[in-house]
């Protein structure tokens, strides 16, 4: 099943590193809570480790969104191993505190479309997963494009917005900012305060 936005984001099983330890992950077992899942090409690489530690360093704020961090690549879950005992200050990850997900076969990469052609490697695949584990949302970045980290936190709020109050985030929402009713007199509330 390929992913798409709406439905619901396809399962996994998979060997991955969470500290200094292997465990099974499963999808479904992160039922209950958003899943911020995100693949990256490769370890020991350049981009990557910035991203990685970038979401390692805001891990707090995905608890609070009750919201699990999930990095994927396809490198084998020794590979992480290894780079997330490597200091920082030497390339490595430093002890990330999420789990890293080994896809070896790829198939993960390639339910969530984000193999490239030539089968070598994952793009820079994000993934909104919801408490019910239905794609919200998704984006993917060339190989040289990092992402920011910020605008998934902002996106949990605005799912979040949402679920809660039943109103839409127009663009750039941050939370406490106001929402609109989708309903063309409903949103004439919001509209008559924009310029």
């Amino acid at each position: 099943m390929a992913a798409f936005v709406t439905q619901p984001a396809p399962a996994f099983t998979a060997q991955a590193v969470v500290g200094e330890d292997f465990k099974t992950v499963r999808l479904h077992d992160y039922l209950g809570k958003n899943v911020v899942l995100f693949f990256y090409p490769l370890d020991f690489t350049f981009v990557c480790p910035t991203e990685i530690i970038a979401f390692d360093q805001k891990l707090e704020e995905f608890t609070k969104r009750n919201t699990q961090v999930l990095g994927v690549s396809i490198d084998s879950h020794f590979t992480h191993l290894a780079w997330n005992k490597t200091p920082r200050n030497e390339g490595g990850l430093g002890g990330v505190r999420y789990p890293l997900i080994a896809d070896l076969t790829k198939s993960i990469a390639k339910d969530y479309g984000v193999l490239l052609p030539d089968n070598s490697v994952a793009l820079r695949g994000l993934f909104l997963i919801d408490k019910k584990g239905v794609l919200r949302h998704m984006l993917v970045n060339d190989l040289p494009l990092g992402r920011s980290v910020d605008e998934a936190l902002r996106l949990i709020d605005a799912l979040t917005e949402f679920e809660t109050v039943g109103e839409v985030c127009p663009a750039n929402w941050k939370k406490g900012d106001a929402t609109m009713k989708a309903d063309p007199k409903g949103s004439k509330a919001y509209f008559s305060t924009v310029k």
